[in-house]
């Protein structure tokens, strides 16, 4: 079976191929640093296992096989988020989750919940997992940032999700430096450093922006920003748990679940017969 050229290249200039491209650069500037023989073995797991969950399912239902790049991605992210010092296998289940959480809860074609999120979530109970956020740079020097934020900001925009990313940045950094001046400063310093500081441009750019799970008029980026915002301070505030910024996104799914779902049946409603007495 030939590869069609034209193809890939145009699968490369589309969001999730351009994605796929800056993952990659920071996956090699990342394991470079980190020592390939330590991130590769979760890395080939996380992504194999999501491979091979999601292209049957995606087979049974759409009655073809198709190329199932968004479980790559996600189990991808998996991988650059968990501890590289975890075993290879809390990354395969915690990628496994991740792909199947898309067909848990849907709104009409649309799984609800961030899957990387969600699997992240969902196994740090279950082993009680390390998050470093490797994939983010933040081991590197902080001169790195400007890599992560090129990156970031040229995915914000091709997505067109600025205005949440702004929203959930400028609502973040305002509560953590309230919280610095009203209560003990020590407390929310680690968050501007690395890894938090890494870990929330990170996550801003490249986890709240994904398209099947956060609104696409700005008015709604805005609230669901915030939203995000305001639930990872809360969670970090209050429980302290190292998934406080992916909690967030979690919560903020589930009013974009609502908006949606709300949406859909305003229209069933809308071009619905009247029907009549006789």
């Amino acid at each position: 079976m030939s590869i069609d050229k034209a193809s890939v290249l145009r699968y490369f200039k589309t969001p999730k191929g351009v994605f796929t491209l800056i993952l990659l650069v920071l996956t090699v500037i990342s394991a470079t640093k980190e020592g390939w023989t330590l991130v590769l073995p979760s890395l080939l797991a996380a992504m194999t296992i999501a491979v091979l969950v999601d292209a049957p399912i995606l087979r049974a239902r759409e009655g073809k096989w198709l190329y199932p790049d968004g479980a790559l991605l996600s189990g991808w992210l998996v991988a650059l988020i968990l501890s590289p010092h975890e075993p290879w296998r809390v990354a395969a289940i915690t990628s496994a989750v991740a792909v199947l959480s898309k067909y848990v809860v849907r709104v009409r074609r649309a799984n609800v919940f961030n899957p990387a999120a969600l699997g992240l979530v969902a196994t740090f109970y279950v082993f009680d997992t390390g998050h470093s956020w490797w994939g983010a740079l933040a081991a590197l020097p902080l001169a790195w940032l400007i890599a992560l934020f090129a990156t970031g900001l040229y995915i914000t925009v091709r997505l067109n999700k600025a205005p949440l990313v702004l929203s959930f940045l400028g609502v973040y950094y305002l509560l953590i430096t309230t919280m610095a001046f009203i209560g003990e400063p020590a407390r929310v310093m680690e968050l501007y450093r690395a890894p938090d500081l890494h870990a929330a441009l990170f996550f801003a750019f490249f986890m709240a922006t994904d398209p099947p799970t956060s609104p696409p008029k700005h008015r709604d980026q805005l609230i669901y920003g915030a939203m995000t915002a305001v639930v990872s301070v809360a969670v970090f505030e209050l429980i302290g748990a190292a998934y406080f910024l992916l909690a967030g996104v979690l919560v903020a799914n589930v009013w974009e679940g609502w908006r949606k779902a709300r949406a859909a049946q305003s229209r069933t409603r809308e071009f619905s017969p009247v029907s009549t007495l006789s």
